[in-house]
């Protein structure tokens, strides 16, 4: 009992002798087994006469903090990374970004997939020319799940595969709901190095449900520079940064940073302003990821149907390699507190797309 930190006083007074027990254990045996043990032991080992008084209390524990009320998905088996793609408003460039984003991944060796979760607004087929494709049922360990449709080397659901064209999507928010968890929860991803998520601009309803759904590794928020696009991402950033959410912003992308003629080429036009996302980035404290240009040809590849990243020895192709690069890199420092294994899996990742780059 000394040794244990449970004696807390002993007092004498001729024969008279005080005890002071404090327990963790607040049952009433136990209580009972401890005065009777300091009894014994006074008695056999002191003086048999002595009178004993034992005062026994329970100590309370610490108390905890209380958690974090935080909303967290369960993860998806095979899946190593979940990276969400979000604006605060929309027209910046967020599909472009991430579907650009997808190829250069998958050029660098990554097992790459992309949730268009823009509902209301799917870009995601037409940007990868699959608008005509239908998702196949495959079973699934006895179960019947969706095949993504694959291009360039990345696996793709959007709900643009369930509707047509020119077919308006008008759901209530628990509806749309419903059809993301099934396209994340009822899809055959398989193995997957990166998930990346098309969500759509501003911060509602779907964007919740999200991360309900899934444990987001990080959020990569796309603005263009000038200050109405400024002021929505800086709302974006902080939706991700709220405590009940927490999910860790990876970084800023600049879109329409400058133009540059083609006849021009040593010439830069800030039609939108300079530095804007850059300043935010710097101000809310979070990486910059870098910029891109305003080029036709990012557009046009788009329409498409061939991310621009994939013209090779283009200063675009250069500009979404780095950007990827930084993406992988802050994904990797932000998965330092993964246990060992995880943790060299993802380091090895980032080691050999560096290597291929």
């Amino acid at each position: 009992m000394v040794e244990s930190g449970a004696v807390k006083n002993v007092i004498t007074f001729a024969d008279e002798v005080v005890v002071d027990l404090q327990l963790s254990n607040p049952a009433l045996h136990i209580r009972k087994r401890a005065e009777v043990d300091v009894l014994k032991v006074i008695h056999e080992k002191v003086y048999e006469k002595a009178k004993i008084k034992v005062n026994i209390s329970v100590a309370q524990p610490e108390p905890s903090a209380p958690k974090a009320n935080e909303i967290k998905g369960k993860p998806i088996p095979g899946i190593q990374n979940i990276v969400a793609v979000a604006s605060g408003k929309g027209g910046v460039g967020k599909s472009t970004v991430t579907a650009n984003l997808a190829v250069t991944l998958s050029k660098m060796g990554f097992k790459v997939g992309l949730l268009d979760a823009d509902i209301y607004g799917p870009s995601a087929p037409i940007m990868f020319d699959v608008v005509n494709e239908k998702p196949l049922s495959v079973k699934v360990d006895g179960r019947s799940k969706m095949k993504p449709i694959e291009s360039y080397g990345v696996k793709i659901l959007s709900i643009g595969f369930f509707t047509s064209p020119d077919q308006a999507v008008v759901w209530r928010g628990p509806m749309a709901a419903k059809a993301l968890n099934q396209m994340i929860f009822d899809a055959a991803w398989g193995e997957l190095d990166f998930l990346l998520l098309d969500l759509p601009p501003g911060t509602g309803d779907i964007h919740l449900s999200i991360m309900q759904s899934l444990p987001i590794t990080g959020a990569v928020v796309v603005s263009t520079p000038q200050h109405v696009a400024l002021a929505d991402a800086k709302k974006g950033v902080a939706m991700f940064q709220q405590d009940s959410i927490n999910v860790p912003v990876l970084g800023i992308v600049e879109n329409m940073a400058y133009f540059t003629p083609e006849e021009l080429p040593e010439n830069k036009y800030h039609i939108f302003g300079k530095d804007g996302a850059r300043n935010l980035a710097e101000d809310l404290k979070v990486p910059f990821l870098g910029e891109l240009p305003l080029v036709q040809s990012i557009r046009e590849a788009g329409d498409v149907g061939r991310p621009a990243a994939l013209q090779d020895n283009t200063i675009i192709a250069a500009s979404f390699d780095e950007i990827t690069k930084n993406v992988v890199q802050q994904v990797v420092e932000r998965n330092k507190d993964l246990p060992p294994t995880e943790a060299i899996k993802i380091t090895t990742m980032a080691g050999c797309a560096a290597v291929k780059k």
